[in-house]
């Protein structure tokens, strides 16, 4: 059954982590709170969030603010390289940047990193399938859905890399900071549209583009 109902897909990067990425720092916290009451007045479905402590916390004191929406814990939230890209489709002068980039994040060729460049991909498509594109109605009466997912910067830049329709490869190069909102429109029957990327607006200046290398602060 194809999707009938209007999607509006919250995607949200993680409050500022502890060094140990054991959990979030005072100014994670007060990230994840500010975010929670700007989205305070959105009717979501749902929140779903990866399993891991900076974004389960995230999720937590961002779903405070929204009160009484379930929180959903999923794998497919989780932090994963969603697409390893070979060296020729790369663009020739970037290659050697990205191709180590994506060695520091995930390991050398070989080992417990083969097992991850297989397990990411798939978890990937499975997060595609689960979170994109018009959805199901769970009713008659629902016309448009609203659904939160708390992740990390990698699943968002992926998400946004299938809704423009870009190279597989074009995720990397997509930065979102700790608690920046991005929010993805999928309506039956049209292109889906990014409505937003990497908002900070409900963040003060001192807690923005944290997460991010200074370079690319604006």
């Amino acid at each position: 059954m194809t999707g009938t109902v209007t999607r509006y897909l919250y995607l949200v990067r993680h409050g500022e982590a502890l060094r140990d990425e054991s959990g979030l720092t005072e100014n994670g916290r007060r990230q994840a709170v500010l975010l929670g009451r700007r989205l305070r007045e959105v009717p979501f479905a749902a929140v779903h969030h990866g399993p891991l402590p900076r974004a389960a916390q995230t999720a937590r004191l961002i779903g405070e603010q929204l009160g009484g929406v379930p929180l959903q814990v999923s794998e497919l939230a989780g932090d994963y390289v969603p697409y390893w890209p070979q060296r020729d489709e790369l663009p020739p002068d970037a290659a050697d940047f990205l191709l180590t980039f994506l060695n520091a994040s995930g390991g050398e060729p070989g080992g417990e990193s083969a097992e991850q460049r297989s397990h990411g991909p798939e978890l990937a498509r499975q997060a595609v399938e689960r979170f994109t594109g018009p959805a199901r109605p769970a009713d008659d009466s629902e016309t448009v859905r609203h659904e939160l997912v708390v992740t990390h910067n990698f699943l968002v830049a992926w998400l946004v890399r299938h809704a423009t329709d870009a190279p597989a490869w074009r995720w990397l190069g997509l930065n979102q900071a700790n608690a920046g909102l991005t929010v993805i429109r999928y309506a039956p029957g049209r292109p889906s549209s990014v409505l937003c990327f990497n908002d900070l607006r409900h963040l003060p200046a001192d807690l923005r583009w944290t997460g991010v290398p200074p370079e690319l602060h604006v």
